[in-house]
């Protein structure tokens, strides 16, 4: 099987996988499935690629385990936390105001969108997969321990938030416990970093400069698109002069030490 049709194949899944999301988010509406749905899908296209192309198999595996456990991990998280028994998520709220009629079209074709990301995206899992050598390298087991530092970052962030928001008491309050302290989006962070892992992983493999491809786009897209600047937009909006003080003091992206009010 060529790598054009083995790509071509995870695509196709996750199209047919976010058609079907797609409709049950028309029937619930709650397009914060499609986050949920495209980690997931993710998750079993590195399983499928695994499965399918030429390499050495301890590192196919390796890099299945992985890409798997990241996308599976926090599929699952956004599934309690976004999704099962809660309203839609605020940014999509707004989104589909803003859309208003032709939003079913505008969500299906963003939910395809979706989908054609990740075929691009998991192109750098393609190049560490066929990477020949029977041992593995320094460059892979620094990847490996910045992806053990980022994907338990990014839970440790998101535990703190689920806890920090189940509490009554803190409805209307900005969360500033834990990472949150160092961080506005220090989720947002660990997920950028995690991206970060696979380039590590690809330093000295054939064709490893496509690893770049996944922490490029999801940086951009984490900073200038879909995270900061909704997350941003909607915690104005439901938390007001709380979370803009919460703005002076805290770094937006990059975790460090709190500055003083008024500086």
């Amino acid at each position: 099987m060529s790598l054009l049709t083995i790509v071509l194949a995870g695509w196709l899944a996750a199209a047919l996988v976010m058609v079907g999301l797609w409709l049950v988010q028309r029937a619930h509406q709650n397009a914060a499935i499609l986050d949920m749905g495209w980690c997931f899908s993710f998750g079993l296209v590195a399983i499928w690629y695994a499965l399918a192309v030429r390499g050495e198999p301890t590192r196919r595996a390796l890099v299945a385990v992985l890409a798997g456990t990241w996308g599976f991990r926090l599929a699952l998280h956004l599934f309690f936390d976004r999704i099962h028994k809660k309203p839609e998520d605020g940014r999509y709220q707004t989104i589909r105001r803003q859309w208003g009629e032709r939003a079913p079209l505008y969500f299906f074709l963003l939910f395809q969108g979706e989908a054609f990301a990740i075929p691009v995206l998991s192109l750098p899992l393609l190049v560490l997969m066929q990477n020949p050598s029977p041992t593995f390298s320094p460059w892979e087991l620094v990847g490996v321990l910045v992806w053990v530092t980022a994907v338990g970052g990014e839970w440790v962030a998101d535990r703190q938030l689920a806890r920090f928001r189940a509490d009554p008491l803190n409805r209307g309050r900005t969360c500033r416990e834990g990472l949150w302290r160092y961080s506005r989006h220090p989720n947002y962070f660990f997920e950028a970093l995690h991206w970060w892992a696979y380039v590590l992983m690809g330093v000295g493999v054939p064709f490893g400069w496509v690893t770049l491809l996944g922490p490029l786009v999801m940086t951009v897209a984490l900073l200038k698109i879909s995270g900061l600047p909704l997350a941003e937009a909607q915690a104005l909006a439901s938390r007001g002069e709380d979370y803009r003080e919460y703005q002076r003091t805290t770094s937006a992206f990059i975790p460090w030490f709190p500055r003083q009010a008024g500086r």
